[in-house]
Order: structure tokens, then C-alpha cells, then sequence
């Protein structure tokens, strides 16, 4: 049997991660089986095994993707030439978010409380989201409004906080709004 490139293998984690997904989209950790996520992804239990050693650190991986897509959006708004305003730039992550995504970071979050696993992923990753958004803030400040580097700094924490709190309490809302008949695709 060929062995397989670690492309093919990056391929077959993000397939077996997306199916994950939405059995956890729709039924919750708690209640999916690794059987659900066989038959969601068309692949066996042998082969999702290959790549995940049991469920937990399955729902760890799956954390790590929802949070890391937010991370990604992110980063890239920091990036550009003209960062958008913090009003601007919370309407367009609340827009981007996606219903089956906001119920499985919602139930991340939860099972952070009692997982000590998730919980490092979890606070890494809002920590790295509280950074992005501070280095957006700070760069509209400086770009746009035209402060100086270290007053735009100083000036972009209690705004970045108030962005990331309001986001936050956008993907609960979007996660408690949306039943899981709706986000099963």
C-alpha cells in the first residue's frame, strides 16, 4: 500500500475535521461518535483513527480550526493599507460568522471549563484573537487618525477589548439563534 505524502494527510485531517464539524453543528460534543463522524466524512473508523488518536483530541483539533479561521480573518485585516475602524471591523467579523461555527466555538468555550486541554487551546487562541484585534485597532489609529505609535498602542487595548467582548457575545447570540436542523448541510 502507498504511503501517503503529508499533503495527502493534511487533505484527509481537514476532511475528516470538517465532518466533525458538523456532526458537532448539529448534535453537540458531547453526543457524537466518532460512528457519526464516519459516516459524515464517507471514510472509516480505521482511517480517522490514523490521524486522531480518540474523540477528545478530535474535538481538540476541531477547536483549534474554528478559532484559528477567526485568527486568520484577523490577521489580515491588520494587514492592509487601511485597517477598517473598530466599528467597521466588528461588523465585518460578525458578519462572517457562521452558524455551525459559532455552536461549536460556543461549546468549546464550555468544555473548556472542565477540559484542561481545550482550556489552553481556548485562552491561546482568544489571546492571539485579543492581539490581532489590539494590532488592528492600533494600526487604524495610526494610519487613519493619525496617533502616534506608542499613544495608538495604549490607546487601542480598552477599545480591542470592547470589540473582542462584543464579538464574543455575537457568536453566542448567532449560536443560541440558530437550531441544529438549520446547520446541518
Amino acid at each position: 500500500m502507498p504511503r501517503l505524502t503529508e499533503a495527502r494527510k493534511e487533505l484527509r485531517r481537514a476532511q475528516i475535521t470538517e465532518a466533525a464539524l458538523r456532526c458537532f453543528g448539529r448534535n453537540g460534543l458531547e453526543r457524537t461518535s466518532i460512528a457519526d463522524i464516519t459516516a459524515e466524512s464517507g471514510l472509516s473508523a480505521g482511517s480517522i483513527y490514523a490521524h486522531y488518536r480518540d474523540k477528545a483530541d478530535l474535538v481538540q483539533s476541531s477547536a483549534r480550526e474554528v478559532l484559528a479561521e477567526r485568527a486568520k480573518v484577523l490577521s489580515e485585516y491588520a494587514a492592509s493599507d487601511v485597517p477598517p475602524d473598530p466599528d467597521d471591523l466588528l461588523g465585518r467579523l460578525t458578519a462572517a460568522i457562521d452558524p455551525v461555527a459559532a455552536r461549536v466555538g460556543v461549546q468549546t468555550w464550555g468544555e473548556a471549563t472542565t477540559n484542561p486541554a481545550i482550556r489552553g487551546i481556548v485562552v491561546d487562541m482568544t489571546e492571539r484573537m485579543r492581539a490581532m484585534l489590539h494590532d488592528c485597532v492600533t494600526a487604524w489609529l495610526v494610519k487613519v487618525e493619525h496617533h502616534e505609535p506608542d499613544r495608538a498602542r495604549e490607546s487601542a487595548a480598552p477599545i480591542a477589548h470592547r470589540v473582542m467582548a462584543l464579538y464574543q457575545a455575537q457568536l453566542l447570540y448567532t449560536a443560541l439563534q440558530s437550531p441544529p436542523e438549520e446547520t446541518a448541510s
